[in-house]
Protein backbone atom coordinates (compact mmCIF):
# COMPACT_ATOMS: atom_id res chain seq x y z
CA UNK A 1 0.00 0.00 0.00
CA UNK A 2 3.19 2.12 0.23
CA UNK A 3 3.45 2.60 -3.33
CA UNK A 4 0.15 3.50 -3.82
CA UNK A 5 0.57 7.60 -3.97
CA UNK A 6 3.86 7.51 -5.80
CA UNK A 7 1.77 5.71 -8.48
CA UNK A 8 -1.18 7.96 -8.35
CA UNK A 9 1.01 10.92 -8.45
CA UNK A 10 2.75 9.64 -12.11
CA UNK A 11 -0.81 8.70 -13.57
CA UNK A 12 -2.11 12.32 -12.89
CA UNK A 13 0.10 13.94 -15.50
CA UNK A 14 -1.32 11.58 -18.10
CA UNK A 15 -4.75 12.57 -17.11
CA UNK A 16 -4.01 16.53 -17.56
CA UNK A 17 -2.26 15.41 -20.73
CA UNK A 18 -5.91 14.36 -22.32
CA UNK A 19 -7.32 16.55 -24.87
CA UNK A 20 -9.86 18.78 -23.35
CA UNK A 21 -13.42 17.61 -25.41
CA UNK A 22 -14.41 20.00 -28.12
CA UNK A 23 -17.54 22.75 -26.86
CA UNK A 24 -19.47 24.82 -28.04
CA UNK A 25 -20.87 28.26 -27.29
CA UNK A 26 -23.64 29.49 -29.03
CA UNK A 27 -24.71 32.73 -29.12
CA UNK A 28 -27.54 34.82 -30.55
CA UNK A 29 -27.51 37.74 -31.86
CA UNK A 30 -31.20 39.10 -32.86
CA UNK A 31 -31.47 41.51 -35.26
CA UNK A 32 -28.15 41.38 -37.00
CA UNK A 33 -27.90 41.68 -40.62
CA UNK A 34 -24.96 42.29 -43.23
CA UNK A 35 -24.77 45.71 -44.59
CA UNK A 36 -24.00 47.97 -47.03
CA UNK A 37 -20.83 49.70 -47.61
CA UNK A 38 -22.49 52.71 -46.93
CA UNK A 39 -21.16 54.35 -43.63
CA UNK A 40 -24.54 57.03 -42.83
CA UNK A 41 -26.73 53.75 -43.07
CA UNK A 42 -24.72 50.79 -41.94
CA UNK A 43 -23.71 51.02 -38.18
CA UNK A 44 -21.39 48.60 -38.36
CA UNK A 45 -18.90 51.07 -40.22
CA UNK A 46 -19.56 53.61 -37.90
CA UNK A 47 -18.98 51.62 -34.44
CA UNK A 48 -15.81 51.30 -32.82
CA UNK A 49 -15.40 47.78 -32.95
CA UNK A 50 -12.16 46.67 -32.24
CA UNK A 51 -12.52 43.24 -31.31
CA UNK A 52 -14.68 41.87 -34.40
CA UNK A 53 -12.59 43.89 -36.39
CA UNK A 54 -9.03 42.16 -34.82
CA UNK A 55 -11.31 38.63 -35.25
CA UNK A 56 -11.66 39.42 -39.17
CA UNK A 57 -8.35 40.99 -40.26
CA UNK A 58 -9.55 44.71 -39.88
CA UNK A 59 -12.74 43.70 -42.20
CA UNK A 60 -16.55 44.18 -41.77
CA UNK A 61 -18.90 42.16 -43.57
CA UNK A 62 -20.60 44.35 -46.23
CA UNK A 63 -23.18 43.21 -48.41
CA UNK A 64 -20.83 43.33 -51.69
CA UNK A 65 -18.22 41.67 -50.01
CA UNK A 66 -17.55 37.93 -49.22
CA UNK A 67 -16.87 35.89 -46.69
CA UNK A 68 -14.23 37.78 -43.93
CA UNK A 69 -11.84 35.55 -42.51
CA UNK A 70 -9.02 36.43 -39.72
CA UNK A 71 -5.62 35.55 -39.53
CA UNK A 72 -4.97 31.79 -39.40
CA UNK A 73 -8.49 30.81 -40.13
CA UNK A 74 -10.07 30.80 -36.81
CA UNK A 75 -12.49 33.33 -37.67
CA UNK A 76 -14.80 33.25 -40.17
CA UNK A 77 -17.85 35.72 -40.86
CA UNK A 78 -20.34 34.47 -43.60
CA UNK A 79 -23.70 35.90 -44.67
CA UNK A 80 -26.86 33.16 -43.98
CA UNK A 81 -30.21 33.27 -45.86
CA UNK A 82 -32.50 33.74 -44.05
CA UNK A 83 -35.66 34.46 -46.43
CA UNK A 84 -35.50 30.69 -47.44
CA UNK A 85 -37.99 31.00 -50.54
CA UNK A 86 -40.66 32.67 -48.45
CA UNK A 87 -41.77 35.91 -49.81
CA UNK A 88 -42.25 38.99 -46.96
CA UNK A 89 -39.74 40.71 -44.38
CA UNK A 90 -38.44 37.71 -42.41
CA UNK A 91 -39.47 38.13 -38.84
CA UNK A 92 -38.08 37.04 -35.10
CA UNK A 93 -40.96 33.96 -34.31
CA UNK A 94 -40.14 31.57 -37.59
CA UNK A 95 -36.30 32.90 -38.20
CA UNK A 96 -36.12 31.89 -34.17
CA UNK A 97 -37.77 28.49 -34.66
CA UNK A 98 -35.34 28.27 -38.17
CA UNK A 99 -32.40 29.09 -36.38
CA UNK A 100 -33.04 26.75 -33.46
CA UNK A 101 -34.48 23.58 -34.82
CA UNK A 102 -32.90 23.61 -38.44
CA UNK A 103 -36.47 23.74 -40.11
CA UNK A 104 -37.92 26.29 -42.36
CA UNK A 105 -40.27 27.20 -40.15
CA UNK A 106 -41.71 30.17 -42.63
CA UNK A 107 -42.64 27.76 -45.26
CA UNK A 108 -44.36 25.30 -42.64
CA UNK A 109 -46.06 28.37 -41.14
CA UNK A 110 -47.00 29.78 -45.12
CA UNK A 111 -45.25 33.28 -43.95
CA UNK A 112 -42.80 34.82 -41.61
CA UNK A 113 -44.11 35.71 -38.51
CA UNK A 114 -43.14 37.34 -35.11
CA UNK A 115 -42.17 38.64 -32.57
CA UNK A 116 -43.05 35.55 -30.67
CA UNK A 117 -42.82 31.63 -31.38
CA UNK A 118 -46.51 31.04 -33.29
CA UNK A 119 -48.93 28.58 -31.66
CA UNK A 120 -48.43 25.98 -33.98
CA UNK A 121 -45.04 25.88 -34.22
CA UNK A 122 -44.44 25.63 -30.95
CA UNK A 123 -44.54 21.70 -30.22
CA UNK A 124 -41.59 21.04 -33.21
CA UNK A 125 -39.76 24.17 -31.05
CA UNK A 126 -40.23 21.85 -28.20
CA UNK A 127 -39.40 18.60 -29.67
CA UNK A 128 -36.89 20.07 -31.88
CA UNK A 129 -34.62 22.43 -30.80
CA UNK A 130 -30.71 21.66 -30.36
CA UNK A 131 -30.82 21.88 -27.12
CA UNK A 132 -32.78 19.38 -26.55
CA UNK A 133 -32.05 17.38 -29.51
CA UNK A 134 -28.17 17.78 -27.94
CA UNK A 135 -29.53 16.26 -24.60
CA UNK A 136 -30.73 13.14 -26.44
CA UNK A 137 -27.02 12.76 -27.80
CA UNK A 138 -25.52 12.86 -23.53
CA UNK A 139 -24.38 16.09 -24.57
CA UNK A 140 -24.44 18.80 -21.38
CA UNK A 141 -26.14 21.86 -22.16
CA UNK A 142 -26.83 25.15 -20.35
CA UNK A 143 -28.73 27.97 -21.25
CA UNK A 144 -26.98 31.01 -19.80
CA UNK A 145 -29.57 33.42 -19.35
CA UNK A 146 -31.34 34.51 -16.17
CA UNK A 147 -34.77 35.32 -15.31
CA UNK A 148 -36.54 37.05 -12.97
CA UNK A 149 -38.13 34.02 -11.04
CA UNK A 150 -41.91 35.70 -11.22
CA UNK A 151 -40.95 36.05 -14.91
CA UNK A 152 -40.21 32.26 -15.65
CA UNK A 153 -43.54 30.84 -16.44
CA UNK A 154 -44.47 33.67 -18.34
CA UNK A 155 -41.07 33.85 -20.51
CA UNK A 156 -42.47 30.83 -22.26
CA UNK A 157 -46.46 30.36 -21.65
CA UNK A 158 -47.82 33.49 -23.37
CA UNK A 159 -45.87 35.12 -26.40
CA UNK A 160 -42.53 33.55 -26.08
CA UNK A 161 -39.21 33.92 -27.93
CA UNK A 162 -37.45 31.59 -29.25
CA UNK A 163 -34.58 30.60 -26.70
CA UNK A 164 -36.93 30.95 -23.62
CA UNK A 165 -38.79 28.64 -25.24
CA UNK A 166 -36.06 26.27 -26.22
CA UNK A 167 -34.53 26.31 -22.89
CA UNK A 168 -38.16 25.26 -21.06
CA UNK A 169 -38.10 22.08 -23.39
CA UNK A 170 -34.88 21.04 -22.65
CA UNK A 171 -35.26 21.84 -18.48
CA UNK A 172 -32.93 24.93 -18.86
CA UNK A 173 -34.81 27.70 -18.01
CA UNK A 174 -33.38 27.65 -14.69
CA UNK A 175 -31.31 30.31 -13.84
CA UNK A 176 -32.61 33.36 -11.91
CA UNK A 177 -31.77 36.59 -10.06
CA UNK A 178 -29.15 34.32 -7.65
CA UNK A 179 -27.33 33.15 -10.02
CA UNK A 180 -27.05 36.82 -12.04
CA UNK A 181 -25.59 38.14 -8.56
CA UNK A 182 -23.00 35.31 -8.35
CA UNK A 183 -22.00 36.07 -12.50
CA UNK A 184 -23.32 32.31 -13.02
CA UNK A 185 -25.68 34.19 -15.82
CA UNK A 186 -26.14 36.75 -17.73
CA UNK A 187 -29.03 38.89 -18.10
CA UNK A 188 -30.10 38.96 -21.99
CA UNK A 189 -29.03 42.63 -22.03
CA UNK A 190 -25.06 42.16 -21.48
CA UNK A 191 -25.37 44.36 -18.47
CA UNK A 192 -27.64 44.48 -15.43
CA UNK A 193 -28.89 47.73 -15.47
CA UNK A 194 -32.68 46.84 -16.21
CA UNK A 195 -32.38 44.14 -13.76
CA UNK A 196 -31.49 47.16 -10.82
CA UNK A 197 -33.71 49.48 -12.70
CA UNK A 198 -37.17 48.76 -13.51
CA UNK A 199 -37.28 45.82 -11.18
CA UNK A 200 -35.61 47.10 -8.64
CA UNK A 201 -33.06 44.54 -7.66
CA UNK A 202 -30.38 46.53 -6.41
CA UNK A 203 -28.54 44.27 -4.59
CA UNK A 204 -27.62 42.83 -8.17
CA UNK A 205 -23.92 43.89 -9.07
CA UNK A 206 -23.54 46.44 -11.86
CA UNK A 207 -21.19 44.41 -14.60
CA UNK A 208 -19.05 45.71 -17.53
CA UNK A 209 -20.05 44.68 -21.00
CA UNK A 210 -16.29 42.79 -20.34
CA UNK A 211 -16.61 41.45 -17.19
CA UNK A 212 -20.08 39.65 -18.23
CA UNK A 213 -17.82 38.27 -21.22
CA UNK A 214 -15.56 37.01 -18.95
CA UNK A 215 -18.74 34.90 -17.11
CA UNK A 216 -20.06 33.76 -19.79
CA UNK A 217 -16.57 31.90 -20.73
CA UNK A 218 -16.49 30.41 -17.14
CA UNK A 219 -19.91 29.57 -17.14
CA UNK A 220 -19.01 27.76 -20.96
CA UNK A 221 -16.54 25.36 -19.32
CA UNK A 222 -19.27 23.68 -17.19
CA UNK A 223 -20.84 22.07 -20.58
CA UNK A 224 -19.96 20.70 -23.22
CA UNK A 225 -22.85 23.61 -25.12
CA UNK A 226 -23.55 26.77 -23.70
CA UNK A 227 -26.74 29.06 -25.32
CA UNK A 228 -26.56 32.46 -24.49
CA UNK A 229 -29.21 35.30 -26.55
CA UNK A 230 -29.21 38.49 -26.68
CA UNK A 231 -31.85 40.90 -28.17
CA UNK A 232 -30.67 44.18 -27.59
CA UNK A 233 -29.50 44.44 -31.19
CA UNK A 234 -33.06 44.36 -32.96
CA UNK A 235 -34.44 46.86 -30.11
CA UNK A 236 -31.47 49.22 -31.40
CA UNK A 237 -32.27 48.65 -34.92
CA UNK A 238 -36.21 49.61 -34.18
CA UNK A 239 -35.26 53.08 -33.54
CA UNK A 240 -33.96 53.70 -36.57
CA UNK A 241 -31.32 55.97 -35.54
CA UNK A 242 -26.83 55.88 -35.92
CA UNK A 243 -26.85 56.75 -32.00
CA UNK A 244 -28.82 53.51 -30.74
CA UNK A 245 -27.46 51.07 -32.82
CA UNK A 246 -23.81 51.92 -32.78
CA UNK A 247 -24.04 51.45 -29.20
CA UNK A 248 -25.38 48.05 -29.27
CA UNK A 249 -22.90 47.02 -31.60
CA UNK A 250 -20.17 48.71 -28.99
CA UNK A 251 -21.37 47.12 -26.54
CA UNK A 252 -21.81 43.29 -28.32
CA UNK A 253 -18.01 44.09 -28.89
CA UNK A 254 -16.31 45.07 -25.85
CA UNK A 255 -18.78 41.73 -24.35
CA UNK A 256 -17.06 39.89 -27.42
CA UNK A 257 -13.66 41.29 -25.93
CA UNK A 258 -13.60 40.20 -22.22
CA UNK A 259 -15.07 36.64 -23.48
CA UNK A 260 -13.09 34.97 -26.67
CA UNK A 261 -9.26 35.49 -24.54
CA UNK A 262 -11.17 33.32 -21.65
CA UNK A 263 -13.10 30.96 -23.56
CA UNK A 264 -11.74 27.52 -22.50
CA UNK A 265 -9.77 25.58 -24.90
CA UNK A 266 -11.32 23.89 -27.89
CA UNK A 267 -14.07 26.29 -27.83
CA UNK A 268 -16.21 26.80 -31.28
CA UNK A 269 -17.50 29.91 -30.61
CA UNK A 270 -20.91 30.73 -32.83
CA UNK A 271 -22.65 33.80 -33.71
CA UNK A 272 -26.12 33.57 -35.53
CA UNK A 273 -29.08 36.05 -36.03
CA UNK A 274 -32.41 35.37 -37.13
CA UNK A 275 -32.91 38.28 -39.78
CA UNK A 276 -31.47 41.85 -40.42
CA UNK A 277 -31.95 44.84 -38.77
CA UNK A 278 -29.46 46.65 -37.57
CA UNK A 279 -27.36 47.01 -40.43
CA UNK A 280 -29.52 49.14 -42.17
CA UNK A 281 -30.78 52.28 -39.95
CA UNK A 282 -33.34 53.26 -42.93
CA UNK A 283 -35.81 50.46 -42.56
CA UNK A 284 -36.22 48.26 -39.37
CA UNK A 285 -36.00 44.39 -40.36
CA UNK A 286 -34.31 43.80 -43.66
CA UNK A 287 -33.85 41.39 -46.12
CA UNK A 288 -30.61 41.37 -46.40
CA UNK A 289 -28.45 37.89 -45.19
CA UNK A 290 -27.97 37.24 -41.61
CA UNK A 291 -24.72 38.33 -39.59
CA UNK A 292 -23.05 34.63 -38.63
CA UNK A 293 -19.55 33.68 -37.08
CA UNK A 294 -17.31 31.31 -36.44
CA UNK A 295 -13.87 31.53 -33.94
CA UNK A 296 -12.19 28.65 -33.01
CA UNK A 297 -9.71 25.68 -34.85
CA UNK A 298 -10.89 24.76 -38.50
CA UNK A 299 -13.72 28.15 -38.54
CA UNK A 300 -13.01 28.08 -41.83
CA UNK A 301 -13.71 24.47 -42.84
CA UNK A 302 -16.55 23.98 -40.71
CA UNK A 303 -18.42 26.86 -42.27
CA UNK A 304 -17.75 25.40 -45.47
CA UNK A 305 -21.30 24.59 -47.16
CA UNK A 306 -23.28 27.46 -44.81
CA UNK A 307 -26.06 28.73 -46.51
CA UNK A 308 -29.01 29.45 -44.26
CA UNK A 309 -29.76 29.81 -40.64
CA UNK A 310 -31.53 26.66 -40.67
CA UNK A 311 -27.87 24.91 -41.31
CA UNK A 312 -26.68 26.22 -37.64
CA UNK A 313 -27.83 23.37 -35.57
CA UNK A 314 -26.55 20.35 -37.63
CA UNK A 315 -23.33 22.05 -37.74
CA UNK A 316 -23.29 22.71 -33.92
CA UNK A 317 -24.32 18.88 -33.76
CA UNK A 318 -22.08 17.20 -35.81
CA UNK A 319 -18.96 19.44 -34.25
CA UNK A 320 -19.67 18.14 -30.75
CA UNK A 321 -21.11 14.24 -32.11
CA UNK A 322 -18.23 14.05 -34.52
CA UNK A 323 -14.41 12.40 -33.90
CA UNK A 324 -12.94 14.46 -30.38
Amino acid sequence: MGRAAPHSRRASPVLSSMPEAPRVLFIFLDGVGIGPSDAEINPFLKARLPTLRGLLDHQIPVLDGGAESGPGGDALSLPLDSLMGVEGLPQSGTGQTALLTGENAAALFGRHFGPWVPVSLRPLMMERNLLTRAQAEGISCIFANAYPSHFLREAWTKRPAGPPLAAHAAGLLTRQEEELARGEALSSEILNTAWRTRLGLVHLPEVTPRQAGRNLAKITGEASLTFFAHYATDTAGHERAMEPAVAALERVDAFLGGLVPALPPRTLLVLASDHGNIEDITQGHTLNPTFSLLLGPGAKELGAGLSRITDIPELILEHLTGPG
